[in-house]
């Protein structure tokens, strides 16, 4: 039989419309072949399931638990395996081909510490809500419980950290768990499952078909809003003076960026878009405030906390946008819109909430907000975006030339954005350089940009990307990287040369574990406690860069001057057939800003070190 954990999966901005439960009839994914019954390996059964359910591309590392079924592998003609260097590049590699093409990443791995080396990724997939199937081998089940070799319970492990973690010790259930894996994966709020398949179910025999009957009770999606709480939410927004749209990156997971625009015109309200959603409203667009938080534009945070009414939208109102929670917005109404229940008045009390897929919410609120203009007069918030306005003028991004004479980070990364442009792909690590990446880019579609943002996982960038470029192999996929955060995954260069995937990776190299030094700077009396990495200018460069991508068999490049930024950039981007790397040589004195410190109001929110904006100058 096979087990599972009694978790109840759990529901979020979904995907597409017709990402619909079982239960109402929806076919499972893939080319809907009709398989008759054929005995095969339960090996062999896990491979033909995710052929049938369409996939293309996988990410894994083999191992003695999972072995059975690479064997079969081998034989597959529509399944394309990319072997990683380590099980924690599967998994991020995973997430970034699902972040880009919409579809549920797949990563394999083997038991015990193969299976603990994919909870990182798994964890970081489920803060960001990605889907993700991760295929574990166990061991035997008549061992399991004995401690025996490279055993590890990765489903108990798991639980708290995906929808679904199911253990299959029967042969007979791998096509429909697999298939349930998946549904659950993309369906709702999307995320990752875990699905850990005994080395005796793989060796067993079993009558495989297809499709298998889906088996879910108690999994149900509500995609479409209550017609009630949309009249109601119009009502709230008729009334409104300083209304505002907090975009969260649920309303990229639900590929609703068509409908949002089309909502926010309606409306001609000020938009803000949270790091997961950068990219799903254009930065260019007059509307557009910026992005909120802890190093957002002091328009967008102005917009929040001066506003009368914030409509949400497939965000979860995390502590890095709200600072102090009970000092955020404090004069705003909220209408919430969200496909998971859990998290409407989670974190703050929804006037008007509204359980569905911001996908069928937004069509509907339009309707509902163009009868209500239509009926009493839109409201003129004329003087309300003439304030977003000037904020914007007044306090723009922008950063100061260092003073040591080395390059600013700022710079280097508007120059990769400026000469790759809105059709390139994004992936940051985490620290400085993903916050100077989320407002330096120019972010003009969506699934432009990937970052770890909920989990912050340093090392995310170069495998993500990896994935990224598997998953959109005609695009240019930049990795934008710190010197800490590259060398926790750097090895995955190795798979990149060996399958030809051109990633290029941006090292901002400050020689420092940045974010965390400028911490230390503006709150530990600059005593900087282990964040020098010695990479940078004027160290011992331990290791070098330019030889660390060579010895890989990547281009390695370095830039150290301002002047040589633009062409050392169109050099990497001349490059198409192998890895680039370059070493972006910067000052280690840069600073994020503005920045709300930890735990205080988004009132307090600075534009330089004890410089805050002038609330009270008007025009």
């Amino acid at each position: 039989m096979s087990h599972s954990t009694p978790a109840t999966p759990s529901v979020m901005a979904g995907r597409n419309p017709k990402d619909t439960p079982a239960e109402s009839g929806q076919l499972i994914q893939g080319p809907n072949n009709v398989v008759e019954p054929t005995t095969m390996t339960g090996s062999e059964a896990i491979i033909r399931s995710l052929e049938e359910l369409g996939v293309k591309d996988v990410f894994g590392l083999p191992g003695g638990a999972i072995l059975p079924t690479y064997d079969p592998l081998m034989d597959s003609e529509k399944i394309n395996h990319i072997l990683v260097r380590h099980e924690q590049g599967a998994g991020h590699a995973a997430q970034g081909y699902a972040m880009v093409t919409g579809e549920v990443g797949v990563c394999i791995a083997t038991s015990g510490p193969g299976a603990t080396n994919l909870v990182t990724p798994i964890a970081d997939a489920h803060m960001d809500s990605v889907p993700m199937v991760a295929i574990t081998g166990q061991v035997s089940a008549s061992v399991i419980g004995t401690d025996a070799f490279q055993e590890a319970d990765i489903v108990g492990i798991t639980m708290p950290i995906t929808k679904h973690s199911f253990l299959v010790t029967d042969a007979d259930d791998i096509p429909r768990v697999l298939a349930q894996a998946f549904m659950i994966a993309n369906t709702g709020r999307p995320g990752p499952v875990l699905v850990d398949i005994t080395k005796n179910a793989q060796q067993a025999e079993t009558e495989f078909s297809w499709p298998p009957k889906i088996d879910l009770p108690g999994y149900k999606t509500v995609v479409r809003g209550h017609a009630k709480q949309v009249r109601e939410a119009a009502k709230l927004i008729q009334a409104a003076e300083r209304p505002v749209l907090y975009v969260g990156g649920g309303v990229l997971k639900a590929d609703a960026s068509a409908e949002l625009i089309e909502f926010a015109e309606t409306l001609g309200a000020p938009v803000v878009t949270t790091l997961t959603a950068r990219g799903v409203f254009p930065d260019s667009h007059p509307q557009h405030a910026g992005m909120p938080g802890m190093h957002g534009k002091v328009s967008a945070v102005t917009a929040l906390q001066q506003s009368d009414l914030m409509i949400v939208l497939g965000a979860r109102f995390d502590d890095r946008v709200t600072g102090q929670l009970d000092s955020f917005a404090p004069y705003a109404k909220v209408i919430h819109a969200d496909i998971d229940p859990a998290e409407i008045s989670k974190n703050r009390t929804a006037d008007v909430p509204i359980v569905g897929s911001v996908k069928e919410i937004l069509p509907d609120l339009n309707a509902a907000v163009k009868d209500s203009f239509g009926e009493h007069g839109k409201a003129d918030y004329g003087r309300w975006i003439e304030t977003i306005n000037r904020f914007k003028e007044t306090y723009p991004l922008g950063y100061t030339e260092p003073e040591d004479g080395l390059m600013a980070p700022q710079k280097v990364i508007e120059r990769i954005s400026a000469l790759s442009g809105p059709e390139a792909v994004y992936v940051a690590g985490v620290g400085q350089h993903q916050m100077w990446a989320a407002q330096f880019v120019d972010f003009e579609r969506p699934r432009q940009w990937l970052n770890s943002a909920g989990l912050g996982t340093m090392g995310y960038a170069v495998p993500a990307a990896m994935g990224a470029q598997v998953g959109n192999p005609d695009r240019v996929v930049w990795a934008i990287d710190g010197d800490g955060c590259f060398q926790m995954t750097n090895q995955e260069l190795a798979t990149c040369v060996i399958n030809r995937i051109p990633i290029k990776v941006a090292v901002i190299n400050n020689s420092s574990l940045g974010m965390v030094r400028q911490w230390q700077t503006l709150f530990y009396n600059e005593r900087y406690s282990n964040t020098d990495l010695n990479t940078g200018a004027g160290t011992v460069r331990v290791p070098d860069f330019v030889a660390l991508a060579e010895a890989y068999g990547c281009v390695g490049l370095r830039c150290e001057k301002e002047e040589d930024l633009d062409a050392t950039i169109a050099k990497a981007m001349e490059i198409n057939d192998r890895p680039v790397v370059i070493d972006f040589v910067v000052s280690r004195d840069s600073m994020v800003w503005p920045m709300v410190p930890a735990g205080v109001s988004n009132d307090d929110i600075q534009i330089a070190r004890g410089l805050t904006p002038d609330w009270d100058d008007e025009d």
